[in-house]
């Protein structure tokens, strides 16, 4: 076999390969894992221990479905912790058209317009986030305080009570008081 010709095979076995990959992996989550994590945080005994807990669902969100969606996913998070939130966007963006199925694509896309104070667009995304994982902690709590600094009160307090149904230990139930005030004044 000539030189060419045996380029030329390796070259068209790797494009086959390519192309079979054109999109993302398909969203797979130990369930089994996740569901005995979220009866854990429901039933922790103290917030350090509901942290932990936590710690380990962060581990399942943040697990992209394949390793093009995991760089993806972990350059957006490293932009935004240097404060390069377009950069930050430009990945997430990328990251929620490669794997539009993904719920941390648009959680932490979220979470950027939150920064910049961009409160609607966000609770676009976390409401994509919470249609893809309803028991997603930082989406319910993230959409809680966009809820929040719209002045949308009562909604901030049914995500809250919602995300506090499902881990009493949040550091966001110190919110729950200063809502309800602020619900009150306004129905006065």
């Amino acid at each position: 076999m000539s030189r060419t010709l045996a380029t030329a095979l390796i070259l068209c076995a790797s494009m086959a390969g390519a192309s079979e990959q054109v999109g993302c992996a398909p969203v797979q989550v130990d369930e089994t894992r996740r569901l005995a994590l979220m009866e854990a945080v429901r039933e922790a005994p103290n917030a350090e221990e509901a942290q932990r807990l936590t710690n380990g669902l962060w581990e399942i969100w943040a697990d992209a479905p394949d390793d093009h969606a995991q760089e993806l996913l972990d350059e957006g998070i490293d932009r935004r912790a240097v404060f390069d939130l377009d950069k930050a966007l430009a990945a997430f963006d990328a990251l929620i058209a490669y794997c539009p199925e993904y719920a941390e694509g648009y959680n932490q896309r979220a979470f950027v317009l939150f920064i910049r104070q961009d409160y609607a667009p966000a609770l676009i995304d976390l409401d994509r986030a919470l249609e893809r994982s309803p028991e997603h902690l930082g989406a319910l709590t993230g959409r809680a305080m966009a809820l929040m600094a719209l002045g949308r009160n009562a909604e901030a307090i049914d995500d809250l009570e919602a995300a506090l149904a499902l881990n009493p230990w949040l550091k966001e139930r110190s919110l729950l008081p200063v809502l309800r005030q602020r619900l009150g004044e306004q129905e006065i």
